[in-house]
């Protein structure tokens, strides 16, 4: 018999301990330590799934290669024809890639999952679903309209029976719906545990780099918003996804956080529909099409997701309070960094908020984090407190300091030439920005050193 050793495991961060605590000395959640049991010769359980394939047994594959003498010919990518899902995953599918989606409940995973039946037709792909019987992925299919003879579907969570369903289908891309429900019958922990999700994962990965096949897992994500699970799951993967959005707007974003075949930070813009998710291939002009003008408090920014340039409304409404401590209410934006705006308007232009209400939203569902919008913010903020409207006709690009400088933000010519296309008359940049702008943009670009001076021009 083997002896086994009891060991407690946050389920937020992975962190062990030998006893039971209340809070986990890792991350500081609370109630999250489970109890495993790790048997001392769990290497002799582990299921072997690296059988002889088309592309060799592993066996030859482990052996050393040098750099000059591995081939490049049979490496492509799988083009669904969704622009804005091969722009995130860097121009498609990679060949043998291991892939991470997550998102909140609802908000659309697993319809964008079954709609790759229709983005690649002719193409073998096995969907695993473990929270969802056959008959279920079948009625969305319908509803996506998606009927293709070469989706097939597996209901089954164990990673063996996985395994012997990729031998017999050879697929060419796997889908595994979601990766919390997968378990190997040899760890003694339930599914969905941080030792069940770690191990299940290295096994599908190994998998997919023999087989060389594309795979997707589906994740949770937790209260956060972060993915559910241990840590080195993100790191194990080729490509973490996120799919944003609120459920009360129709439009989802697809982030890529990390992306070993293209650009991170990537986004795609889908919109929600009752047939399933259509790709926005113009963004700016969606998020713009309800623009108030002559209202105060209204700014428009670009901002670089990627490599892709997005203008988006920034929504301010600044009043007296009624409390000892106003409010700041930020929706799409982060709530310390407009903190840091407010103080900096306070002290460099002379623009008192300590007795007023901030709310701030960026219209869409959008978030933002790129610093290159804080001068939107800022000047949608002052807007409101002044109760004059901004120039209906400045896109304002640039980051704020905390002297009151406007910074110089970088790529900004693709920037001028998104505003430009969407008509706006001005671009507003930082000065140090002028000298790195080549050619002409059809748009007239006014360069600024100073928050304040920012106010004077577009108020």
């Amino acid at each position: 018999m083997a002896s086994s050793e009891p060991r407690y495991v946050c389920q937020e961060c992975g962190h062990e301990a030998h006893k039971w605590m209340g809070k986990c000395t890792g991350c500081g959640a609370w109630n999250t330590l489970v109890k495993e049991t790790e048997s001392a010769d769990v290497e002799a359980q582990v299921p072997d799934l690296s059988t002889d394939g088309q592309n060799g047994t592993a066996a030859a594959q482990n052996q050393p290669t040098q750099l000059t003498e591995v081939e490049m010919e049979g490496e492509s990518r799988l083009k669904t024809g969704v622009d804005e899902l091969d722009r995130v995953m860097g121009g498609g599918i990679m060949q043998g890639s291991f892939s991470l989606i997550a998102g909140d409940p609802g908000i659309g995973k697993s319809t964008l999952m079954t709609e790759l039946g229709g983005y690649l037709p002719g193409r073998k792909i096995l969907y695993v679903t473990g929270e969802e019987s056959k008959r279920q992925v079948k009625l969305r299919a319908q509803r996506l309209g998606v009927d293709s003879d070469a989706l097939y579907l597996l209901a089954e969570t164990n990673v063996q029976e996985i395994a012997n369903a990729v031998d017999d289908v050879a697929p060419d891309l796997l889908v595994a719906d979601s990766i919390q429900t997968i378990y190997r019958p040899d760890l003694t922990s339930a599914p969905g545990s941080v030792s069940q999700v770690r191990e299940s994962t290295a096994s599908l990965l190994k998998l997919t780099k023999e087989r060389e096949f594309s795979t997707f897992l589906v994740g949770h994500v937790t209260k956060k918003g972060t993915i559910a699970g241990p840590r080195v799951l993100e790191h194990m993967v080729d490509t973490v996804l996120y799919f944003e959005g609120d459920q009360n707007h129709a439009y989802r974003i697809l982030r890529s956080v990390k992306n070993r075949f293209g650009a991170a930070n990537e986004i795609g813009v889908f919109e929600m529909r009752e047939d399933g998710l259509r790709e926005v291939p113009n963004p700016s002009e969606i998020f713009l099409s309800e623009r108030g003008y002559g209202v105060s408090g209204s700014t428009v920014v670009c901002s670089l997701e990627g490599t892709r340039p997005i203008l988006v409304e920034i929504q301010a409404l600044v009043t007296p309070t009624s409390y000892s401590t106003p409010q700041r209410t930020v929706t799409g934006f982060a709530a310390q960094r407009l903190q840091m705006i407010l103080a900096v308007l306070e002290k460099r232009a002379g623009l008192a908020f300590s007795d007023h209400d901030v709310f701030i939203n960026v219209a869409g569902g959008v978030k933002l984090e790129e610093p290159a919008v804080d001068l939107g913010v800022a000047i949608a903020a002052a807007s409101s407190f002044r109760d004059i409207p901004a120039d209906t006709g400045s896109a304002l690009i640039g980051e704020v300091g905390l002297g009151g400088e406007i910074r110089t933000v970088s790529r900004v010519e693709p920037r001028l030439k998104e505003a430009a296309k969407l008509g706006f008359d001005r671009a507003v940049v930082p000065e140090n920005n002028l000298d790195r702008i080549a050619g002409d943009y059809d748009i007239d670009v006014t360069g600024a050193q100073q928050l304040k001076e920012v106010v004077d021009v577009v108020l």
